[in-house]
């Protein structure tokens, strides 16, 4: 199972920010992200693309999920502290950061993605390539930022509580020529089917979601990810915890 642990929490004092934010607002219908620190592309395994979490999400009733794997509970003025702090940083920025001339190139590295809702209700997202290896070429705004978010995660790692679910994502990666005793299809988990380019991704829920937890251990020590289909193919499967907003096949999308 790809669960990333995150370390980041939050910043003391956030420089008297009005707390009465779109944070607030969101709260009135389903579960939606106000602020979000996530990475995207990059040099990195299909599965793990596929799989890899938002870093950080904040909901709009304070609730904080880091990397899909620990949760906490920040209070309303904690909250809009936090959206006021993005929205004072990411307002004015290009969707798409650029960094300042001279910086050296970089390739294979992923995108910092950051995003706040604004008191408009809709969600704007600053896309910063190489934030942290081009840190001393972007404005400062962002690395402040991204810094909030980071201070959440590490927060939550030291006080917050594991996140589960009742959805997960599974994904299964061929994996014919892999060493080692593949283990009967989980049953209960659906079989891969139609074309797998390069992985076989689907969201489940209920008892098939305890299934695949119960025969996928977290991490990859236990040697157990290898199965094999009713068929005689041989996978690698992995999964994560869907966090609220995230869209299944079985339920609706929230936010």
């Amino acid at each position: 199972m790809i669960l990333m642990l995150a370390v980041t929490a939050l910043t003391a004092a956030c420089g008297g920010a009005d707390s009465d934010t779109s944070a607030a607002a969101a709260a009135d219908g389903p579960a939606q992200p106000v602020a979000v620190l996530r990475a995207e592309g990059g040099f990195v395994t299909a599965t793990m693309n596929v799989l890899r979490p938002p870093r950080v999400v904040l909901y709009g009733d304070g609730l904080v999920i880091v990397d899909a794997s620990k949760q906490m509970t920040l209070t309303d003025a904690e909250t809009g502290e936090v959206v006021a702090r993005l929205e004072k940083d990411l307002t004015g920025q290009p969707p798409t950061a650029t960094p300042k001339p001279g910086a050296p190139s970089v390739t294979d590295l992923p995108d910092t993605v950051l995003g706040v809702r604004g008191k408009d209700g809709k969600m704007s997202e600053v896309r910063v390539p190489a934030l942290q290896q081009l840190a001393d070429f972007y404005p400062k705004e962002l690395l402040d930022a991204k810094k909030v978010m980071e201070d959440l995660a590490t927060r939550a790692a030291e006080e917050g509580a594991g996140y589960v679910a009742t959805r997960v994502r599974v994904v299964a990666e061929g994996a014919d020529s892999a060493e080692g005793k593949p283990s009967p299809w989980p049953e209960g988990v659906p079989e891969p089917s139609g074309t797998i380019d390069p992985v076989w991704q689907q969201d489940v829920e209920g008892a098939a979601a305890s299934a695949i937890a119960k025969a996928v251990p977290a991490g990859q020590e236990y040697g157990r990810s290898l199965f094999t289909t009713g068929s005689g193919q041989t996978f690698v499967l992995s999964w994560r915890y869907l966090l609220p907003h995230e869209q299944s096949p079985a339920l609706p999308a929230q936010g």
